[in-house]
């Protein structure tokens, strides 16, 4: 977190959160969401300013109940989350890399759904991969050691028998099955944050 944002929340302790006005898409992208589109359920205006996008990605938190914020100067901005906190693209030097540009770190664990969302953990970071890269992640996929085909793959989501794997820096790493409405429970993360009880009250 920037020190000129710990330095405001220190000064003006109380200022009432924000909800609703920031997104993050399921590729990554942060959205502007004013109060069209909130109130028609749009996703929102892409942000393309490069110096906005980096002050979010630096002041990019979350709280205690799972729900993730910017922290813009002494107020939280709360995130909605089309899919999960981070979203990751394949990278041919980390395996994965954040869409806040960070390497993704050595997996601890790598679920998959019906619908071919992969969520991969490291250590407290949880990401979907961006649909872009699937189909390239996806027929890298093996079975039992062996290349999994479309079939055999479908078999598997299906609840059949073997071990599907996902090789990740230089080792297998074992995938479980998840339903993808099971995700942001399985990983403790809200993807519509909502007033809590205890919020600094509006003015």
């Amino acid at each position: 977190m920037d020190e000129l944002v710990k330095q405001a929340i220190t000064k003006w302790p109380n200022v009432p959160h924000c909800y609703g006005w920031l997104g993050l898409d399921a590729r990554g992208r942060w959205r502007m969401r004013d109060a069209r589109a909130q109130a028609l359920g749009l996703a929102g205006e892409v942000i393309v300013h490069a110096a906005l996008l980096g002050f979010i990605v630096r002041n990019y938190e979350h709280d205690a109940r799972g729900c993730w914020f910017f922290q813009n100067g002494p107020q939280r901005v709360y995130v909605q989350l089309e899919a999960t906190p981070y979203i990751a693209r394949s990278d041919p030097r980390h395996g994965f890399v954040l869409h806040t540009g960070a390497p993704l770190g050595a997996l601890d664990e790598a679920c998959l759904s019906p619908d071919g969302q992969l969520i991969l953990r490291s250590g407290a970071l949880v990401a979907q991969l961006d649909d872009r890269d699937t189909a390239e992640v996806l027929a890298a996929l093996e079975l039992d050691g062996a290349a999994a085909g479309d079939d055999a793959l479908l078999a598997w989501l299906d609840g059949g028998a073997g071990a599907l794997s996902l090789r990740h820096l230089g080792r297998a790493v074992t995938l479980q099955r998840i339903a993808g409405a099971d995700v942001a429970a399985r990983f403790g993360f809200e993807r519509a944050p909502a007033p809590a009880a205890d919020d600094p009250p509006a003015a």
